[in-house]
């Protein structure tokens, strides 16, 4: 996206349209009514709608996805205190009564999500209302489409129920709708998803950063694989396949940006883009990851920064045990996914400690990084296409793309025709695969397994916690894995402002 484009964010959102022609608008307040008149306007809208995507995968998704399994759990720094809200997550025993929970990074999750929903609903109610060239309009108009797609898809994953708004909320008594149910919700998702394939440009005709034609295919073929609905997800996932828009890097390592090249390479379906700088536009992912205390003398070589700075409080996002033990022997992503470093200042008497390399780029500016974060990669469109067509029993048609993934990873074939095991071979190599990638969460639940694993899991923090990087002599919280559930609880300030939920 161009950095002109970007910067557009707007204080007509929620704001009342224009009623009728008697209806006078002040022309020195923006507003919908005035504002939308060109195709420039509308290219401005749609990057708003793209922003929220910066702070929900920087700071939230990591969280509420990741973090929320037994891909990664949080460094207990006893020296800090505690980030209770999000150990929470971590420890499920997120705090919910009547279906709602007072915890900031799920409302932070749900009110961003709603955000490009609002700026969409914007979008699409008066793009049809303007004259300009077809082409550029159908783009437009798809990229809102999907946008607002994988907003409710997001929502629908996390809380089942929520509220559904397709035209813009013009006050506080409109927002406050009845929950919809979750098949209407996906109903939705796919009508927009649809429609957006047809209107959207290919990848090699899109200007980079924005979503494509390939995009939302790989949108629509996530929700049948998630509806368990094989035929329809094989045919998009094959289409994606035969467009030729999309290889696989190499190198695994090249599959991800740095923090100023290889940026929406040719294995790239859709990535979320930042850049370093004082712009507004950047990440801090990284800084999230890390172990604490870390003096800047052991975080330098993991930045590359010249002005590195002590990190104190507590970190997140640390592999477990559980994820490191699972990569096969021989595979080439385990040393791109997990680093070591040796922090003296720990109060562990083992104090080396992994953390997540795959998003670990050098950088200039402390806490200030530009590495683009993957949505979507041709890597799991190969995966979910092996699975869909295990789940079918076309277990030889499947084994040529899962080998796809496995042979770039150093690994031999897979070669069970047998659907358990090759089932159970797909699975795994989703996680060595998409490992920190906001995947694993949303795999337990769809595949059935998320209450089996996690109990298991959370008994093994809880009898061992120094493998789970504890300090010696401390325990994990009494209420830990108090609260396995599939879906989080609405926010309660949300909740505060509906009668509904």
């Amino acid at each position: 996206m161009k950095k002109t484009l970007i910067t557009a964010l707007f204080m007509f959102l929620g704001l009342s349209s224009c009623k009728d022609f008697l209806t006078v608008v002040p022309e020195t307040n923006l507003s919908t009514a005035i504002f939308f008149t060109k195709e420039a306007d509308f290219q401005q809208a749609v990057n708003a709608a793209y922003v929220p995507l910066r702070p929900i995968t920087n700071d939230r998704a990591w969280l509420l996805g990741e973090m929320h399994s037994d891909n990664a759990y949080y460094y207990r720094n006893i020296l800090f205190g505690a980030t209770e809200q999000q150990e929470d997550i971590a420890d499920f025993a997120v705090p919910t009564a009547n279906g709602v929970t007072s915890n900031v990074h799920v409302l932070n999750q749900y009110r961003l999500d709603y955000q490009i929903i609002g700026r969409c609903n914007q979008v699409l109610a008066a793009i049809d209302k303007v004259e300009f060239g077809a082409e550029s309009k159908n783009n437009l108009k798809g990229q809102a489409q999907f946008l607002r797609a994988y907003a409710y898809f997001e929502l629908v994953r996390y809380f089942g129920k929520v509220p559904m708004h397709l035209t813009p909320v013009t006050n506080r008594q409109e927002a406050a709708i009845a929950l919809s149910e979750v098949e209407a919700i996906y109903t939705q998702i796919i009508k927009d998803a649809t429609a957006a394939i047809t209107g959207l440009l290919p990848k090699s005709k899109q200007e980079p950063g924005r979503v494509t034609s390939g995009t939302a295919r790989m949108l629509l073929a996530n929700v049948y694989m998630v509806r368990k609905n094989w035929g329809e997800a094989e045919k998009l996932l094959k289409e994606i396949v035969a467009s030729g828009e999309y290889k696989l890097m190499p190198d695994f390592n090249d599959a991800f940006s740095t923090n100023t090249g290889n940026k929406n390479n040719i294995e790239s379906m859709f990535e979320v883009q930042y850049q370093e700088g004082a712009s507004g536009f950047n990440g801090a992912i990284i800084y999230n990851y890390l172990p604490r205390p870390m003096s800047p003398e052991e975080l330098k070589p993991i930045t590359g920064t010249s002005n590195p700075q002590p990190l104190t409080g507590e970190g997140n996002g640390a592999p477990t045990p559980d994820l490191i033990n699972s990569f096969e022997a021989g595979d080439k992503r385990k040393d791109a996914t997990i680093a070591y470093v040796t922090i003296a200042g720990s109060l562990r008497a083992n104090k080396v400690f992994p953390y997540n390399k795959k998003f670990a780029k050098t950088h200039s500016l402390h806490g200030n990084t530009g590495n683009n974060f993957p949505i979507y990669r041709y890597a799991e469109a190969l995966l979910f296409l092996a699975e869909a067509l295990m789940e079918q029993g076309k277990t030889a048609e499947a084994l040529p793309y899962l080998n796809q993934v496995r042979t770039r990873a150093g690994l031999p074939d897979a070669t069970t025709t047998a659907q358990a095991d090759l089932r159970k071979q797909i699975y795994q190599d989703r996680r060595s695969e998409l490992a920190f990638e906001n995947k694993r969460w949303f795999d337990l639940v769809r595949t059935g397994t998320a209450v089996e694993v996690i109990t298991a899991y959370g008994q093994k923090v809880k009898a061992n916690p120094v493998e789970y990087y504890y300090p010696e002599g401390a325990t994990v919280r009494s209420h830990a894995f108090s609260n396995i559930s599939l879906l989080y609880g609405l926010p309660a300030d949300e909740a505060a402002l509906s009668p509904h939920f």
